[in-house]
């Protein structure tokens, strides 16, 4: 397993934050681009509690990639017949030549969610576990390579967006079921979480842990990561900026104010205690 969360990015403003995401979105073209002209297959997952971030950082990766090299999975309920053939269910949606794929949530739903809240059988994600390290190294044979990144929230930060997910007048609609059952099993999902990564984080496919508590660092860290794993054309090196904490150049918007020229502490208590 790789923590991945460099402390380059722990103080980045939102300006720095807006610059770092560009320079990083052009490295991503890039990397399509030599994707798709030697007919390479990239799936990148990620997992994670509800909450944690996972489709917006998706968001934020595709959003100036090209169409049709790209394909954005997030999989419904499952059949019965795709329950009880669990791995055919993703092999059918496995990036093709030239395509990268990112699955919001992916095959790791019955070593996390499922359990969780008992949508398989004990017996199901047994299998599933016994199963799942050969069958991805089946699919790396064949010419696909896996990123498996885990957004890593805390259940303080999980309980308040999921609040603020339920109040908001616009986003409401993203309050689930599942999400209105899951908030109270945070010890139990933990359980499968850390079994998951026992078993599952292989030498070949290892697990790539980002803190998500603060969602623009967390999308920072990964496209980093991504990005100086994998090699691709004219490529350039992404060495982090180093920022100052001591510089009085953080804003922070609260309703119809700003504040602007605020040192990092200053940024910090104002976004600890109003939001």
């Amino acid at each position: 397993m790789i923590i991945y969360n460099l402390r380059e990015f722990k103080k980045i403003t939102p300006k720095q934050y807006a610059a770092e995401k560009f320079r990083m979105q052009v490295e991503l073209l890039k990397l399509q681009e030599d994707v798709i002209k030697n007919g390479r297959k990239i799936a990148i997952i990620f997992e994670g509690r509800d909450a944690a971030g996972k489709t917006a950082t998706i968001q934020h990766f595709s959003q100036y990639l090209i169409p049709e090299g790209m394909e954005y999975i997030n999989f419904g309920v499952p059949t019965k017949s795709e329950s009880n053939n669990w791995f055919k269910r993703y092999e059918r949606k496995m990036p093709k030549k030239g395509q990268i794929c990112f699955f919001d949530r992916s095959w790791y739903s019955r070593a996390l969610i499922e359990p969780t809240l008992g949508f398989c059988s004990q017996r199901q994600y047994k299998n599933f576990m016994n199963k799942v390290n050969h069958w991805e190294k089946d699919v790396i044979e064949n010419g696909t390579e896996i990123i498996k990144f885990y957004l890593s929230i805390d259940q303080i930060s999980q309980q308040k967006r999921l609040r603020a997910r339920q109040e908001s007048p616009i986003k409401y609609w993203k309050f689930s079921e599942t999400d209105a059952q899951i908030i109270n099993k945070y010890d139990i999902f933990k359980l499968y979480k850390e079994q998951m990564f026992e078993k599952t984080s292989s030498s070949f496919c290892p697990w790539v842990v980002i803190n998500a508590t603060n969602k623009r660092v967390a999308r920072i860290n990964a496209m980093h990561y991504l990005l100086n794993k994998l090699d691709y054309d004219e490529k350039e090196i992404l060495y982090p900026r180093k920022w100052s904490s001591s510089i009085a150049n953080y804003s922070f918007a609260l309703e119809d104010e700003t504040f602007e020229n605020l040192t990092y502490k200053q940024y910090k208590l104002l976004t600890k205690y109003l939001g």
